[in-house]
């Protein structure tokens, strides 16, 4: 795509998140259906399902020919990489926005033949969005966003995964402690935010494509590493574990991972 075509797909789905952060907030305010999928607390609510009808009514409009891969279902069965691809998390932490009404986050993504072309990520209560690709530059809440300084694990916050650490998955108990402190937000979205704007120096957890495309976009956009902890590639269409840190910390990561490996 040319900057033309890359300028005009930013600013039709900027204005899809300006009416999705509208929606949303009016939702909130009103009384949910709240449902569970796989577990107690991984819940569904009627509002995921209308903001992602929203998305795949409105690609469909402005990308026909394109393929969408949503949390909810109302897309396609993606089966391969080939084409154009948007990945859709319409509410990515539910329990946040069921429990908290904050800390959550919506994302979007568009990958050409498995490589990315566009993302946008916004924290949804605070409008803060962070937006762009490879070859348009990214940007936060419309200003240019730069590389954050490439930081060690040591000196810096790592963002891991709750579960993962409640049930001291391998290598993940000595990555916390390896950090100089380290977080936990249950949204991939707000995680990602933090990385991509220098408030973290890595987020790790295992997530599925729709969970991962939009950060691993805006990362590589920036220059920061991307990668698996399983020595896998990553695949857009798998679950996996998915790592994005700043050189220094991947690097440090990968040295821990070794020990336990």
């Amino acid at each position: 795509m040319d900057q033309t075509q890359l300028q005009k797909m930013d600013e039709t789905v900027l204005d899809w998140l300006d009416d999705i952060s509208h929606l949303v907030m009016k939702r909130v305010q009103q009384r949910m259906q709240i449902e569970t999928k796989s577990s107690h607390r991984d819940l569904v609510t009627n509002v995921d399902r209308e903001v992602e009808q929203y998305y795949v009514q409105h690609i469909r409009t402005f990308d026909p020919e394109a393929q969408i891969l949503g949390e909810e279902g109302f897309g396609d069965a993606v089966k391969s990489t080939e084409g154009r691809i948007w990945y859709v998390d319409p509410i990515d932490g539910t329990m946040n926005f069921v429990k908290q009404q904050d800390e959550f986050a919506t994302m979007v993504a568009v990958y050409e033949d498995g490589e990315p072309v566009m993302a946008w990520i916004m924290d949804i209560t605070k409008h803060d969005v962070v937006h762009g690709g490879p070859d348009f530059g990214v940007f936060h809440n419309g200003e240019p966003l730069h590389a954050p300084t490439d930081t060690a694990l040591k000196d810096g916050l790592i963002i891991l995964s709750g579960a993962r650490l409640l049930y001291e998955e391998k290598g993940f108990t000595e990555l916390a402690k390896s950090a100089l402190g380290y977080r936990v937000y249950g949204s991939a979205g707000i995680s990602y935010l933090h990385v991509l704007t220098g408030k973290a120096v890595a987020y790790l957890s295992r997530m599925r494509p729709w969970d991962f495309a939009a950060g691993v976009a805006l990362a590589k956009s920036l220059g920061l590493k991307v990668g698996t902890i399983d020595e896998h590639p990553l695949n857009m269409l798998v679950s996996g574990s998915v790592l994005v840190a700043t050189e220094k910390t991947f690097d440090d990561i990968k040295l821990i991972q070794k020990e336990w490996t």
